[in-house]
């Protein structure tokens, strides 16, 4: 029980550092609210990279890539606050996903870091999505 108490205190600790560290408290829901808030109106930013994307996404997603592959690994878009408020106000109410979840919420704490008021994370990402069953935009495919 005491090793359990000392894992969940640094657990908090950490979780209480990145969040305080990151500047903005995100604000992670499941997909089953996401599909709620999705029909009600919020656009969803998918910040996978363009391959992933074309692969399958969320219907009517935006895609705007939080990071790139690149020869070196993944690197962050340098471009992606002024992609972002290019295409959204800052008013808007947003939902923001990836492939798992982590990236998203780096992506989430920028875009509440830049004056965006109404932005959510979706826990799991797009992963979680398909695996809930829900529907998505499947690759076009020039098979027969």
């Amino acid at each position: 029980m005491m090793m359990f108490k000392a894992v969940f205190q640094c657990g908090f600790l950490l979780n209480f550092v990145i969040i305080c560290s990151l500047g903005a408290e995100v604000v992670t829901i499941d997909v089953h609210a996401v599909k709620k808030l999705l029909s009600q109106g919020h656009l969803y930013i998918d910040v996978r990279t363009e391959e992933e994307f074309k692969n399958g996404h969320l219907e009517n997603a935006l895609n705007i890539p939080y990071m790139f592959n690149t020869p070196q690994g993944m690197v962050k878009n340098p471009n992606f606050i002024d992609q972002v408020v290019s295409l959204c106000d800052k008013e808007d109410h947003l939902v923001l996903g990836c492939k798992s979840g982590v990236r998203s919420v780096y992506a989430t704490t920028d875009i509440l870091n830049a004056g965006f008021k109404y932005v959510h994370n979706m826990g799991g990402g797009y992963a979680a999505w398909i695996e809930s069953g829900f529907s998505f935009k499947k690759p076009h495919t020039n098979e027969l």
